[in-house]
């Protein structure tokens, strides 16, 4: 039996400019963690409108979340976007949990005070930093893959 070529490899590469272009307008991302017992667990985020998107992406949450205790046993997670006209973006990275005042007011939008009614003071208030280390994209014909250092 004669093995067939590999047919070649369809997907495009964009760079992460025009990833970012695409992501304006996605808020909301399903964040999934490995729970200890080696489970996935995956909820909805909303990164409140900041997404000037260069490879990082910004969720508050409260320290004593499931969340915060998956990433810290294991700080890989994934998150997943939907948009509009089909648009899917799927992102493999590394969070960080920050709880530094002056970097939780950098990305903190009034929105926010709906679940921080303290602002930045909120008693165990965190900032999840997702730093992008494989970006996968499709929107209709159009399927990519984009791998950052990290």
């Amino acid at each position: 039996m004669q093995e067939l070529p590999l047919s070649p490899n369809p997907m495009t590469t964009k760079t992460l400019q025009a990833i970012a272009e695409k992501m304006k307008q996605l808020d909301i991302a399903m964040l999934t963690t490995e729970t200890s017992r080696g489970q996935f667990s995956s909820r909805p985020m909303s990164n409140n409108g900041d997404v000037a998107y260069d490879g990082n992406s910004y969720f508050f949450t409260y320290d004593g979340s499931r969340t915060v205790h998956d990433i810290e046993q294991n700080p890989h997670v994934g998150l997943t976007f939907s948009g509009p006209k089909r648009l899917y973006i799927a992102i493999t990275g590394r969070a960080t949990l920050i709880r530094h005042k002056p970097t939780l007011q950098k990305h903190w939008v009034p929105d926010v005070e709906r679940w921080f009614k303290e602002g930045i003071d909120t008693p165990g208030i965190v900032l999840i930093r997702v730093e992008a280390t494989r970006i996968k994209y499709w929107q209709d014909e159009d399927e990519g893959e984009l791998h950052l250092p990290g």
